[in-house]
């Protein structure tokens, strides 16, 4: 395991059909969005097609409300709630989640923590008080606090040696710098040594609140049932004021840096990019359909055409935005002989320079436009990813009309929006430049990197 009366707004019927690759599918979400009296939002779908509930709490907690020097207290915080309640112990815990063939984890995000149930209908009862008691009681014992330490400073050791691992957290240093975004989800082995069970109890009080919150539950319960287990299993959460610490802003400054790690090993884990974009950016969906055709479209896309097919330099490479609340980054991925490092970083650059210089064709751009709103039924496919989903579009306030727009969002991209998008979010010139490999056969510049 990883770990009364209120006030409704009226449903939101999400609603789509696609053509492209899922011309005969058509999918619809009925979601009814209520605002309880304690301000946790809840968002319900009911669906009677198997006998299952899916719940997923979405907590506005998360790395961006730690201090640098506590790296990891989010995470550590959610590791702990199913570790021991008032009135159950980590072992209790699991034993009857188990039990009743139930599922109930907890993650942490670069923005947020979610605590998930997936519950046969008949156990809800049972499922949703578990659920209701690690979120409510958790104590957090010094002995598994230190245990769960243990296993994470562990892991992060023995993370050190995998090539992908090392690059990656270099990148998002160089990148972000000292935002939270910069640092590891799991913070430091020095870090956690620095955070107390008092830190722990504090971050869960200061954040783990209803006005904080969303619930969304997807599944065969109706409203009326819902209400009553809330009701019943959260009626005392008690809502209380936020936290009015400011966010520590990304640096907008962009540089060329070139980190160089020598390791050795036959091929380098090269990965090249900058900050990037938000996910509230206007722009966001013509950076998706940009990126598709850059690198983002497997074996549609340009780089994996040049840097796999034609110059055979590469099994993969790929790039991708990540866009979260307070900004996000963009990244090309690869691994090549060491030897051939220097022709791949330059064949990534000219990319990225001739999709800023030249349209895209009207087949690259038809053929992103297909694949993106054709392959997103596939995000709606099962009940959890419904669940997991619709909270995230309200999180981001995307809009209670996302999915029925999502289609025109992604159609109504131009190839002059390409072209502006590419010159505006890209910089070929300015950018955070990671390779591990053996140094001495890549034959890299730290001062300058590849002309």
């Amino acid at each position: 395991m990883k770990n009364s009366k209120s006030k409704t707004i009226p449903a939101i019927f999400l609603l789509f059909a696609f053509c492209g690759l899922f011309s005969d599918f058509a999918y619809a979400i009925d979601v009814k969005r209520t605002v309880l009296p304690n301000g946790l939002i809840v968002l319900h779908s009911e669906k009677h097609n198997l006998p299952l509930v899916m719940v997923t709490l979405l907590v506005k907690a998360s790395p961006l409300n730690e201090p640098e020097n506590k790296a990891g207290l989010s995470n550590l915080t959610a590791e702990l709630l199913a570790e021991g309640t008032k009135s159950r112990t980590s072992a209790v815990i699991s034993e009857e989640v188990e039990f009743i063939g139930a599922s109930l984890d907890t993650s942490v995000n670069s923005d947020y923590t979610t605590i998930t149930l997936s519950v046969l209908k008949k156990d809800i009862h049972k499922g949703v008080e578990l659920f209701s008691d690690i979120l409510l009681n958790p104590v957090f014992p010094a002995a598994e606090i230190e245990r769960k330490k243990g296993i994470i400073k562990g892991s992060l050791r023995q993370r050190e040696e995998e090539p992908s691992f090392l690059a990656g957290r270099a990148f998002r240093k160089e990148v972000f710098g000292s935002h939270s975004y910069g640092r590891l989800l799991e913070g430091s082995v020095t870090t956690l040594d620095a955070i107390t069970r008092e830190d722990i109890a504090g971050f869960y009080s200061e954040y783990f609140l209803p006005n904080n919150s969303i619930l969304s539950v997807v599944g065969d319960i109706s409203g009326d049932d819902l209400q009553s287990m809330i009701n019943q299993y959260l009626g005392r959460w008690k809502k209380s004021g936020l936290s009015s610490k400011s966010i520590n802003k990304i640096d907008k400054k962009t540089e060329r840096k070139i980190i160089l790690i020598d390791k050795d090993l036959t091929q380098a884990n090269i990965l090249f990019g900058h900050r990037g974009i938000s996910r509230d950016n206007p722009d966001y969906y013509a950076v998706m359909v940009m990126n598709y055709i850059l690198g983002g479209g497997g074996f549609s896309s340009r780089l994996m055409h040049s840097i796999r097919d034609v110059m055979g330099l590469a099994y993969d490479v790929h790039s991708s935005f990540s866009a979260n609340k307070e900004g996000g980054f963009f990244q090309a991925g690869v691994q090549t002989k060491n030897e051939s490092a220097n022709a791949v970083i330059a064949e990534i650059i000219r990319h990225i320079e001739l999709i800023q210089k030249k349209e895209v064709t009207t087949e690259e751009l038809s053929e992103a436009k297909a694949f993106l709103t054709g392959s997103f039924p596939r995000k709606l496919d099962t009940n959890r990813k419904i669940a997991d989903f619709i909270a995230l579009v309200e999180f981001y306030g995307l809009g209670t009309d996302y999915v029925e727009k999502y289609p025109a969002y992604i159609n109504a991209v131009t190839k002059e929006d390409i072209l502006r998008v590419s010159g505006k979010y890209l910089y070929p010139h300015e950018y955070v430049l990671v390779v591990v490999a053996n140094q001495e056969k890549a034959g890299l510049k730290q001062s300058g990197g590849p002309e």
